[in-house]
């Protein structure tokens, strides 16, 4: 009996440890009985996985609020789909190069398989590590709002008004206060009446210009590329790529701007009368663009100055006509760039040292030859970042633009957290 007694005895010590053990490290769920206040609040807690894709759940929106802005056969307060998803129009001008939103929501309608997908749409909203509003707010300034006093810009408010009440009356939204949320801003105009409503979102913009630093930040925020205007070069396989391109220097575009961008009616003025060097004032047209995609192809160096703000398509539009890009301005912001090293494939100059007459063309027929080589090249091999398509490719724009949207996430999760718990203003 005395046997027996220790037996038992040793079973029960062993059967309380194990218990002990799977209740506090979870492998049995007795918390959830006992220990109601160790218990999580409701939503998904699931860490966003290293090697998995984003997870991504799309907020179903009325077409007016998307893709009923390109054409008056896509209306209704029915959602898009992958079915009735309009492709961008070949004839949007220069709308085109703030369309990331479409090309965004268009990769989560995407059906496909495969493991080159940064991100994937999930239907339950309580498995998604982010939100997507797939507002197009840059279409909407671009087609209501383009001449900032125009009447049609009550429109473009109006639907900001309409969004913002979606979003409010969202529980998702109310959990976060919209941090886990991720809204497309590209235009420097975009959402520009109601912005600071939504500045603690994950917000995908083209630059900074436009921002005060608490509504948008790197910290917190994506730099996305513009949509090129120009075509992608395709079969750039000279003999001797430097000889090919008679042209030291490239720019065709408007030389009157705000801002920052008054550098380019300065430089207008130190440039004439190179030879080699190609400044010429010009506006967008299907024509202009057409010159612009030559003129690039034909040049070493394309000129790349701030515009309204201290970014512009022209960048990757000398990017994907693999034309080094030159890039004067001060306070350009750019995509990827935890990943992708501009001075591999660019030369940078300061506004004060573009300025000084001669000296940046100096600069330029001094630099040698297989030292641009090497930048060629390069811009051969990254220039797959910087296009946007559908269905979305392996490390295409969309892509990347997903893979940066994943790195804000921890600190989204962070400030959602810590404001569950906070009782007293946040003191950051």
């Amino acid at each position: 009996m005395k046997l027996l007694g220790k037996t038992l005895t040793s079973l029960a010590f062993i059967l309380t440890l194990i218990v002990t053990y799977s209740i506090f490290i979870g492998t049995v769920d007795f918390r959830s009985h006992f220990f109601p206040l160790l218990q999580s609040l409701p939503g998904n807690n699931t860490p966003c996985r290293t090697g998995s894709p984003l997870r991504v759940y799309m907020y179903d929106l009325p077409l007016r609020l998307n893709v009923g802005m390109m054409s008056r056969r896509s209306s209704g307060e029915v959602p898009v789909t992958a079915g009735n998803l309009p492709p961008w129009t070949a004839t949007s001008g220069l709308k085109k190069q703030h369309s990331v939103e479409y090309w965004m929501m268009a990769s989560l309608l995407w059906d496909g398989e495969g493991p080159t997908r940064e991100a994937v749409r999930v239907l339950d909203p309580d498995t998604a590590d982010v939100f997507f509003v797939p507002f197009f707010s840059s279409l909407s300034f671009n087609t209501h709002g383009h001449n900032m006093t125009d009447p049609d810009t009550e429109i473009d408010r109006q639907l900001q008004v309409d969004m913002l009440k979606f979003l409010r009356e969202s529980k998702y939204w109310q959990r976060s206060a919209g941090c886990d949320h991720v809204i497309p801003m590209h235009h420097p105009n975009a959402f520009r009446f109601l912005r600071e409503q939504v500045n603690a979102s994950i917000l995908i913009v083209a630059d900074f210009g436009r921002y005060p630093k608490i509504m948008s930040n790197l910290s917190k925020d994506v730099v996305a590329p513009y949509v090129h205007v120009v075509d992608s070069f395709i079969d750039d396989d000279p003999r001797d790529p430097y000889e090919s391109r008679s042209t030291l220097l490239f720019f065709r575009g408007r030389t009157v701007r705000k801002d920052e961008g008054i550098v380019r009616a300065k430089l207008a003025k130190i440039l004439i009368g190179y030879e080699d060097v190609h400044y010429e004032k010009s506006y967008a047209s299907g024509e202009n663009i057409k010159m612009s995609t030559e003129g690039m192809r034909l040049s070493k160096f394309c000129l790349h100055p701030a515009g309204d703000t201290p970014s512009s398509c022209r960048l990757f539009d000398a990017i994907v006509s693999h034309c080094v890009p030159v890039i004067v301005s001060d306070q350009i912001e750019l995509p990827y760039e935890d990943e992708i090293d501009y001075t591999q494939f660019s030369v940078f100059f300061s506004v004060k040292e573009a300025l000084v007459p001669g000296y940046m063309a100096t600069q330029l027929r001094q630099f040698p030859k297989e030292r641009w080589l090497e930048m060629w090249r390069r811009l051969k091999n990254i220039s797959h970042h910087f296009e946007y398509q559908y269905p979305p490719g392996k490390e295409d724009a969309v892509n990347m633009i997903w893979r940066q949207v994943k790195n804000k996430v921890p600190a989204a999760k962070l400030a959602v957290h810590r404001s569950r718990r906070l009782k007293v203003p946040d003191w950051w």
